[in-house]
């Protein structure tokens, strides 16, 4: 069964209830010719998104899958629990807000055509983000700061649209906040990765679910583990198999 669908779409939701289903039409609509599944985990919800969910499912989205957590267990558990029952070979991941576009799916797609292999993450760049003045500068210091300690190449790892190939999602060390570092983190495993600039959108609803202050003193704590965990690593070398020795 797994084999059948080529792509998982995996969104984190927690209190997007009036987010929801303009974004997953535009994901119908963006995906209508691939074979893909949309899963939605509501992490923690205390307001209509549940429900909205089963209604949208109910009114005839077939590809929706919903996972539920009781609590709010953040977006790195959801996007892994999303990715360990996802069917897809390929994972794309994006925020429940709806300021990540859909559309920029099927060009993303595109770049790891034929390349079997070749390519595991193709990470989205907001190059016009539509946030704040102050999130836009606390963005651009974390940037700063995380490209120079773990030289990671990616001028916006915070960006929620990525499209990652799920056997290397699933090889990546799991902890909270971990996917802030996604594009370190399969670096670390020798995989390779496209940076591709993507449109950013204006939030319409609801309200963002941590500030900067939060962002800020979590982030560092994490920064200083991921780069623990890359000085730390040796799978750039590997083992090789000898061939047997015949006694003469």
């Amino acid at each position: 069964m797994r084999q059948d669908i080529f792509v998982s779409v995996l969104i984190p939701a927690k209190n997007e209830a009036n987010n929801l289903k303009p974004l997953l039409e535009e994901i119908r609509l963006a995906l209508a010719d691939e074979s893909y599944e949309i899963i939605v985990v509501d992490d923690g919800s205390t307001d209509a998104t549940l429900h909205e969910l089963r209604q949208i499912k109910s009114r005839g989205l077939s590809a929706l899958r919903i996972l539920r957590h009781e609590r709010s267990l953040g977006q790195s558990t959801s996007l892994y629990h999303a990715a360990r029952e996802a069917r897809g070979r390929w994972l794309v991941t994006l925020d429940g807000d709806g300021q990540n576009d859909p559309a920029d799916i099927p060009g993303m797609l595109n770049l790891i055509r034929g390349r079997e292999g070749a390519v595991q993450l193709v990470a989205g760049h907001r190059v016009n983000r539509r946030d704040t003045a102050s999130k836009r500068w606390a963005s651009r210091f974390a940037n700063n700061l995380r490209r120079r300690l773990l030289k990671d190449a990616t001028p916006d790892t915070g960006c929620g649209l990525k499209l990652i190939e799920r056997a290397a999602f699933l090889r990546l060390p799991y902890f909270d906040h971990m996917h802030r570092f996604i594009p370190a983190l399969i670096q670390r495993h020798n995989g390779r990765m496209i940076v591709h600039p993507v449109n950013h959108r204006p939030r319409t609803a609801g309200v963002s679910k941590y500030g900067n202050l939060d962002r800020a003193l979590v982030g560092i704590l994490d920064l200083m583990g991921v780069w623990w965990l890359i000085k730390r690593t040796r799978l750039d070398a590997q083992a090789q198999e000898l061939a047997q020795e015949i006694e003469a």
